[in-house]
């Protein structure tokens, strides 16, 4: 089937439709959050005199975003009191987010970690709080973003978020740094109002997002959905999603301990550290998320919720994914969305260890990483874009699995030039050009997946279904790389990305773009 396409000038013209430059403040936004968590927040403690490794909550954080599919269905099916009347479901949803968001940042800003067990613990549980938070906003800004416009705009909306997103993240991450060092901070002068006033400042620029949420419209499609039962019963299933979830948290901290001595013990017997520790981690997973299911299933037995919500909240999205499909070809498009980023990731988690393998300065690789690669990451996303309105969504996310894989043999090139700045900036400037271009169409294609009525569920499934493979292989790249050296590693995460293209040219031909359901553009007032 012919895709849609769009004619040049309206391509260009996307740049400037209302929804496209609305997707960058909230990308802001959803940026601001994750350095907070992760490479500011390391930095703090470091100067502070903790070691982030002794404080185990701190690794909760991620879950957040990990397991954000968990409660996605609260956010399609749970109203927010008084607020969704007034503001609608999407924009009520995302102010309590970005509320919540605000008061963990402050909270950090609350706590000096230097004194204490106590204090570290509380600032750990803060920092827990900033990614379930932020992962809920994520939800919120992905169901809003495609129930705001059709298919073909999804490109393009998706190049302004993610710009959004790294612009955010260079004021959460390097201008948070330079604030800190501003107000008198440094390593062996630790000054505990630097970083707290730092972190105040990080809370108020969130104020972006709220101004943002407040001055947008409620999507058309959320406001013709109506909700399905009384007050009482949405509380009580937040009652049993909160306990079920507190089994899970429990069950996970329980066996913290037992999981480090069979962590130690696997190893011995593999001989390989890795792989002990991601299946031991992986069955402590299984555990505590069996340990939640079956505090659910009693609960569900004490009548304290209707099991129709529970089918409704998370049975009905999976089921009516398979259901459009069919199971052959859902289980299809699955392994599609699970595999399209793998060349790209797998050589991502080494490459910064690769430049200075060859002997670049720190200096000359975040110039070039974190400086350049940025900028080349948006206008790849843009270009992504906007070649997606003009060319098709099918096309170009065929374009940019095959340039995400073959820009990895440039990987070989500067493996032979060695500390050559100059090819650095090429591969950092085609590496990050194909994968902003190649996420630009992927998120549009993902979009257009997606059931309208179940927006937030099925999304938040695909997101995280997108990096799981990636990211577990990503994890033995060190290892892969000792044993047949740098230069057949980029081989393999070239010839390890081509199984993608056939994938796409069959999803093509099995269900056609315009057999994939297509949200209404929404009015824009």
């Amino acid at each position: 089937m012919q895709e849609p396409q769009a004619s040049w000038r309206e391509s260009l013209g996307a740049f400037l439709h209302p929804r496209v430059v609305v997707m960058l403040f909230l990308g802001f936004s959803a940026g601001i959050p994750i350095l907070l968590i992760f490479s500011s927040l390391s930095l703090w403690l470091r100067e502070a005199g903790v070691e982030r490794a002794a404080i185990t909550f701190f690794s909760w954080a991620a879950l957040g975003y990990s397991f954000k599919f968990v409660w996605a269905p609260l956010v399609d099916q749970l109203p927010v009191p008084w607020l969704s009347r007034l503001l609608g479901r999407r924009r009520s949803c995302l102010l309590v987010a970005q509320f919540a968001i605000i008061a963990a940042i402050g909270a950090m800003a609350s706590i000096d970690p230097a004194l204490g067990a106590e204090s570290q613990t509380a600032m750990a549980l803060a920092a827990v709080a900033l990614g379930f938070s932020s992962a809920t906003q994520d939800i919120v800004i992905d169901a809003y973003r495609i129930e705001a416009a059709d298919t073909r705009l999804q490109s393009m909306m998706s190049a302004s978020y993610i710009a959004g997103y790294r612009v955010a993240m260079v004021v959460a991450g390097a201008g948070a740094l330079v604030l800190a060092s501003g107000f008198g901070t440094e390593l062996g002068n630790y000054q505990y109002s630097a970083w707290s006033n730092t972190y105040w400042i990080m809370a108020a620029v969130m104020l972006v997002g709220v101004a943002t949420t407040l001055t947008i419209n409620e999507p058309a499609l959320s406001e013709q959905r109506s909700y399905s039962y009384s007050a009482l019963e949405y509380g009580r299933f937040v009652v049993l999603f909160a306990l079920a979830l507190a089994g899970f948290i429990l069950c996970f901290y329980l066996t913290s301990e037992p999981s480090g001595a069979l962590k130690k013990a696997l190893s011995e017997g593999v001989g390989n550290r890795a792989l002990a520790s991601f299946l031991v981690e992986t069955l402590r997973l299984v555990i505590a998320a069996s340990v939640s299911f079956v505090v659910a299933r009693v609960l569900l037995k004490t009548g304290l919720v209707k099991q129709s919500m529970v089918d409704e909240t998370y049975v009905a999205p999976v089921r009516d994914f398979f259901d459009r499909y069919g199971v052959k070809a859902a289980l299809f498009l699955l392994l599609l969305v699970g595999s399209y980023r793998i060349s790209d990731i797998v050589l991502g988690v080494i490459s910064n260890v690769f430049y200075l393998d060859m002997g670049f300065s720190k200096e000359q690789i975040a110039t070039a990483v974190k400086t350049f690669g940025v900028v080349m990451a948006i206008a790849g996303g843009f270009l992504g874009g906007l070649l997606a309105m003009r060319q098709g969504v099918m096309r170009i996310l065929f374009l940019g699995a095959l340039l995400s894989a073959a820009t990895n043999l440039l990987f070989m090139i500067l493996a032979d030039k060695g500390a050559d700045l100059l090819w650095l900036y090429i591969v950092v400037a085609a590496d990050n050009l194909s994968a902003g271009l190649a996420g630009a169409a992927f998120v549009a294609f993902l979009s257009s997946l997606t059931s309208i009525s179940f927006t937030a569920m099925q999304y938040a499934i695909f997101s995280s279904l997108m990096t799981l493979l990636p990211k577990i292989l990503g994890g033995y790249s060190g290892s892969i790389v000792d044993s047949i050296g740098y230069d057949w590693f980029f081989i393999f995460t070239t010839l390890i990305g081509l199984p993608v293209l056939l994938l796409i040219v069959m999803a093509r031909r099995w269900i056609g773009i315009e057999a994939l359901p297509q949200t209404v553009t929404a009015k824009v007032e």
